[in-house]
């Protein structure tokens, strides 16, 4: 279990790494920050002082390598816009994105799974081609079109929400409905195909012939060996909190990391692009690694796998 665990926490490590490395090298390669900020119409004495001045004149190399040795002193640099730590720009909006992406996930995980189960539980039926239709709408139309139909419905033509922006939690209503959608969506779909597996394995078959109710059985055999597809999901669904709220959060015009991201990519604010792809990196890296400690806990099996394939 121990070889198991150290394993995927080295991959989770390497994982960092490559797209710190990747996000580096290629916001350095698309644009010159000096020009964006300053403007080709800047004197050329004053693109060079600005370059100096955040160090952009250096080879890449020593400008990754100084990077990398910033992280480990906890530094992920500053402001190209106003000199704040790029840290503390993306801590303000945090709060309003976990404002958006938590209650949305809770809306996945219980409209998805029930759905999934149900619809399992119903196959061939009107229930299940029903569930499967909803399943497929929600997951096929993108997050932008969908929140636009909100506002188009809700605000211009009922006028019972609002817009955008974030006075109240009433603001919040249709970004939540627009991001739980696709997700709960997604989560029936995966719900229901590993329910409709583990309903078709032998030890099913064999509970039922020995009398044990159909309830007990899906409750103690079905639930639990199916959980483990589902754990996936939701697994990737936490690992996505940040960077899927990115469009959302621009068509509602709310104030938090996805739209930062948004503005700071077409400033070429490099210090906040960095740190908010950081933080998207380690939490999709921390969510996997969770998952996959659930999955030696769920079933040890994985773990012993692991372990036999490493010998």
């Amino acid at each position: 279990m121990l070889r198991f665990f150290s394993l995927r926490v080295f991959r989770a490590l390497l994982t960092v790494t490559l797209v710190v490395t990747f996000a580096f090298v290629v916001l350095r390669m698309s644009a010159d920050p000096a020009l964006i900020i300053l403007g080709p119409e800047a004197p050329p004495e004053v693109i060079a002082a600005f370059r100096k001045s955040w160090g952009l004149d250096e080879p890449i190399w020593v400008q990754y390598v100084d990077y990398v040795a910033a992280i480990f002193r906890g530094e992920l640099g500053r402001s190209m816009r106003d000199g704040r730590p790029a840290i503390e720009l993306v801590a303000e909006r945090i709060p309003a994105t976990l404002a958006l992406t938590l209650p949305a996930l809770a809306l996945k995980i219980a409209i998805g799974i029930p759905a999934g189960i149900w619809a399992s539980l119903h196959r061939g039926t009107f229930v299940d081609r029903t569930v499967m239709a909803a399943a497929v709408a929600g997951f096929t139309v993108p997050s932008f079109v969908l929140g636009l139909v909100l506002v188009l419905i809700f605000s211009v033509q009922l006028g019972w929400l609002p817009s955008g922006g974030q006075d109240t939690w009433i603001h919040a209503i249709l970004p939540i409905v627009t991001m739980g959608v696709g997700g709960a969506a997604v989560l029936a779909r995966f719900t229901r195909s590993a329910m409709l597996e583990v309903l078709g394995q032998p030890y099913m078959r064999t509970a039922s012939a020995k009398g044990l109710p159909w309830a007990r059985a899906i409750r103690d055999h079905a639930l639990p060996n199916a959980a483990i597809p589902t754990v996936t999901i939701v697994g990737f669904m936490v690992g996505t909190l940040i960077a899927g709220a990115v469009v959302v959060e621009s068509v509602f015009s709310w104030p938090g990391v996805g739209r930062l991201l948004v503005v700071a990519v077409s400033n070429r604010d490099l210090a906040v692009v960095q740190c908010i792809l950081l933080l998207v990196a380690a939490t999709m890296v921390l969510s996997n690694l969770m998952v996959d400690f659930l999955y030696g806990f769920l079933d040890p099996r994985l773990a012993a796998g692991a372990r036999a394939g490493g010998h």
